[in-house]
């Protein structure tokens, strides 16, 4: 099967200028990462995030005065100083960075391997570099006429997922021949994802003293987008209850937690950082913790669970704290990507 025709199109002349068609592309998307920790790179990257509506949605009037002459001018240092404590400093850049790339050429070799030079496989991020519009003009160069765009996020918030479509939308805006376009949904509750995870479990657990409990612990959002019909807190919870059910495990067993609360709105509960301190009171003092909504170990899962909620757990007497990576390039998750992806390409190859 060759789908690629790099000649000019049919009944076009001499003149006619040369475009490339007849490829597929797929783009995996994750959050974003700055280019460096230090206070500029901090601030631009800080400054894309905090601006976009899908994440802070309050009025610009009231929010951009505040962002730009307050936050900015403080949070860059303490974010700077979270960043370089966990920097992949051999690379020049973030572990989130790292590990997407690895996935990405985990996932192409798979899909080079079922389809040759068909299928373009490439990765950006929503927030700062490689940004969104420079991959998806990148493939259309190259002649994808067709693009399965894929948010690495299991679950579907309109501060990660929609946010992440919405700049996808936003480049097709721009271009004269559109491609067709697909996005892929949540797969939070996908058998192979969440085999996955039970496997990193299985796996955590085999070498060390059983923990009293699991804590599966969420980004977390404002309550408020809950009741305005967010279906993030039940998709997480349901993905607790599979991967219960998949381990064999008793209720008590394991437990559902939200992290990463900002700002003075009430957050989706238990907060993570509360809930690790309470367990370790209670009497559970070897706990586990796993981070299911993230596709790739970040600032989120490496410096705030390893760091500040370890931190909060052994404060209140806890005294074993394991945490679970993410499933990043582990073999059986990158097997569970591609299946979605190859999902989502049907009709296509």
């Amino acid at each position: 099967m060759n789908m690629m025709n790099p000649t000019p199109l049919p009944h076009a002349g001499a003149d006619h200028p040369k475009v490339k068609f007849g490829k597929i592309g797929v783009l995996v998307a994750n959050l974003g990462t700055p280019d460096d920790y230090t206070y500029w790179p901090m601030r631009r990257y800080l400054n894309e995030f905090l601006s976009d509506k899908r994440v802070v949605d309050i009025a610009s009037w009231k929010w951009q005065p505040l962002l730009q002459l307050i936050i900015l001018t403080r949070r860059p240092f303490a974010s700077g100083e979270a960043y370089k404590s966990i920097w992949n400093h051999d690379k020049g850049e973030s572990p989130l960075l790292t590990i997407t790339k690895d996935q990405t050429a985990a996932i192409k070799q798979v899909m080079q391997g079922k389809y040759g030079d068909d299928v373009e496989v490439d990765f950006c991020m929503r927030y700062g570099n490689p940004s969104t519009k420079s991959k998806v003009k990148e493939l259309i160069a190259k002649g994808c006429d067709k693009i399965v765009f894929f948010p690495l996020y299991p679950h579907y918030a309109g501060a990660t997922s929609a946010t992440a479509n919405d700049e996808f939308f936003r480049t097709l805006m721009e271009e004269k021949w559109q491609p067709s376009a697909r996005t892929v949904p949540a797969y939070f509750e996908n058998e192979a994802y969440i085999d996955a995870l039970a496997k990193s479990v299985e796996r955590a657990y085999e070498g060390i003293e059983r923990p009293d409990i699991l804590v599966c612990s969420y980004h977390g959002m404002p309550i408020r987008y809950l009741m305005e019909g967010d279906p993030y807190h039940c998709q997480c919870q349901k993905t607790t209850r599979l991967l219960k059910e998949r381990l064999g495990w008793a209720d008590t067993d394991i437990t559902t937690t939200f992290q990463s609360v900002f700002g003075r709105e009430e957050w989706l509960k238990p907060y993570t950082v509360e809930e690790v301190a309470r367990l370790a009171e209670a009497g559970k003092t070897k706990i586990a913790v796993i981070a299911p909504a993230f596709s790739a170990d970040c600032i989120e899962t490496l410096e705030e669970i390893n760091e500040e909620i370890k931190e909060s757990f052994e404060e209140a007497g806890g005294e074993q704290f394991t945490y679970i990576p993410c499933l990043n390039d582990e073999p059986a998750h990158i097997a569970a990507l591609t299946q979605i992806i190859e999902e989502n390409l049907k009709g296509w190859v």
